[in-house]
């Protein structure tokens, strides 16, 4: 079965994009999942849940307790045990220096580019981002 011509551009603008975000990540000297976390942690205010971190970034737990572990060897976060099982990761003063430096440059052309659209164009985006994704849920639902 062969995908429609626009399938074929959106399935290619999204892997473009992928591959720009993860040049965007060395080019700041990040992993793409070290860059995850951080970008995370700092959209949350410098804190947040593990499991947040996880929804937020789209990465698998164990790719982002990997991660944590080694931001934690690096004084850049610190995990603090919460209620049960649950652990929060937080950025050291270390981790927030790093952030500045990095996915805050990240988050600036993010906001910039945005910015740059009207808010119409703005919504419209994101409502078919997320019409095209509630769809594609529902659909691997009934596989």
């Amino acid at each position: 079965m062969h995908t429609s011509e626009e399938m074929h551009r959106f399935t290619y603008l999204i892997g473009e994009t992928d591959n720009t975000y993860h040049e965007l990540a060395l080019k700041v000297g990040l992993s793409d999942s070290a860059m995850l976390v951080l970008y995370t942690l700092s959209d949350m205010g410098g804190e947040c849940s593990l499991q947040t971190i996880c929804s937020f970034s789209g990465l698998a737990k164990q790719t982002i307790n990997s991660a944590l572990r080694k931001l934690e060897k690096e004084d850049v976060v610190i995990l603090k045990q919460q209620n049960g099982k649950n652990k929060n990761a937080k950025l050291t003063d270390k981790g927030v220096k790093l952030a500045e430096n990095t996915v805050a440059k990240i988050m600036k052309i993010e906001n910039e580019i945005m910015e740059s659209w009207t808010k119409e164009e703005v919504q419209q985006y994101l409502s078919l981002t997320e019409r095209y994704l509630n769809m594609l849920k529902e659909k691997m639902e009934e596989m």
